[in-house]
């Protein structure tokens, strides 16, 4: 599970999606900070490619019915297996609201020694890791304002050969879903009928522990 990633710097966002440059603030960003997230422009014809759009929203997904942000800081990941059950989550899925969350790099904790290590994890070429993701938007109740928001979608990692090596040895294994880039616009329109066929796990010798 990723609770704590590194945006990449806004012009490799622009250059690698083909949108438009933004400002974005934080780099190191945790459960509520605000993040850069890819999705299909709304209202386009589903048989033609879709334009996309970088938007900032929390990470962690604020369903319509949250009475404030604080949920965001238990909504950072999605399982992908009882996505379209858990109340949070579920209205996101049904509607395939899919995005695409730009990395330079997540961390996860190394128990190997008996303590937890932070460990920096990249693509091992360098390359931004596009995280398969869900988005909500939510409306503040108070003031009326909208508030985009986000979740990584996870799966079970016990048998990869990278990811297995993280988290506590008596939990479950889990990580996020790094989508190959052939696969970004495929996943950004897919409907929810299909959305379990792109929850597979990223080649372990295309990653790397980086400084």
């Amino acid at each position: 599970m990723c609770s704590h990633y590194e945006a990449p710097a806004p012009h490799r966002v622009a250059e690698t999606f083909d949108v438009e440059p933004f400002k974005q603030g934080k780099l190191e960003l945790y459960p509520g900070y605000i993040g850069p997230f890819i999705r299909r422009v709304e209202h386009v014809d589903a048989e033609s490619p879709a334009p996309v759009e970088a938007l900032s929203g929390s990470f962690g997904l604020i369903p319509t019915w949250s009475k404030d942000t604080k949920i965001a800081r238990s909504t950072y990941n999605c399982r992908s297996e009882t996505a379209s059950q858990k109340p949070s989550f579920r209205a996101a899925w049904r509607k395939a609201q899919h995005c695409i969350i730009p990395a330079a790099a997540i961390y996860e904790p190394d128990w190997r020694s008996g303590k937890s290590i932070a460990t920096r994890i990249t693509r091992a070429d360098d390359e931004l890791l596009g995280i398969a993701g869900l988005w909500e938007q939510w409306r503040d109740p108070g003031t009326g304002k909208i508030l985009h928001s986000y979740t990584m979608l996870t799966i079970n990692a016990d048998d990869h050969p990278f990811m297995r090596d993280y988290h506590k040895p008596q939990d479950e294994k889990r990580m996020v879903v790094i989508l190959p880039k052939g696969l970004y616009g495929d996943w950004l329109k897919a409907p929810a009928g299909d959305s379990m066929e792109f929850m597979r796990p990223y080649p372990a010798d295309r990653m790397a522990v980086a400084m």
